[in-house]
């Protein structure tokens, strides 16, 4: 699949379901970053998978390895809901990333050979994997156009990291790009709050 169509298709998807992504924008502190999910009261609020993307949520673009806090943020999970039940649902799964996992956490899976976000063939994947309901799996993304598009698509449950991890220092151009993307997101789904 040519590289643009999964962008075309967050566009367009999300132009049908802008209602529902206004809804999750709206409702989404914007200082809400991955420290603000607890993984006791996830797992009370009937969630037993997580699906994360990595860059923005675990680190900023391009990183191999997740930041410091969100290492202690993945221990806290893991402890809560096992390594098994932990997955990277990411758009760029690069193999210095999964090196890093297989030697800190070994369980959590990497999925891919699924189209990408926003098509929600990552979260039915991990649905079967896990065999769990998709209802009770929780797509953690930085993106209303990809991440959390695929959980809508898919019917799962998301969460909007609206405060993602970001290093204007170490990649401006890569940085300005997603935040030009993320505004551009907003201004689709018709929400002016940005």
């Amino acid at each position: 699949m040519p590289i643009g169509m999964h962008i075309l298709a967050g566009f367009s998807l999300g132009f049908r379901h802008r209602r529902e992504l206004a809804r999750i924008l709206s409702e989404t502190s914007p200082d809400n970053c991955i420290h603000c999910l607890i993984p006791g009261v996830l797992k009370n609020q009937g969630i037993t998978v997580l699906a994360l993307d990595f860059d923005g949520v675990l680190s900023p673009h391009g990183d191999a390895t997740p930041l410091s806090e969100a290492k202690t943020w993945l221990a806290e999970s893991v402890a809560v809901f096992g390594e098994e039940s932990i997955f990277i649902l990411s758009n760029k799964p690069t193999d210095e990333r999964r090196d890093w996992f297989a030697e800190h956490f070994s369980k959590i899976r990497f999925v891919s050979g699924v189209r990408k976000k926003p098509y929600p063939d990552g979260l039915q994947k991990i649905s079967e994997l896990a065999g769990v309901p998709l209802s009770s799996i929780l797509m953690v993304d930085d993106r209303l156009m990809t991440g959390c598009l695929a959980a809508i698509n898919a019917g799962a449950r998301t969460c909007y990291i609206r405060s993602p991890y970001v290093s204007l220092k170490q990649r401006p151009v890569v940085e300005l790009f997603f935040m030009l993307l993320r505004k551009s997101e907003q201004l689709v789904i018709g929400c002016r709050s940005l």
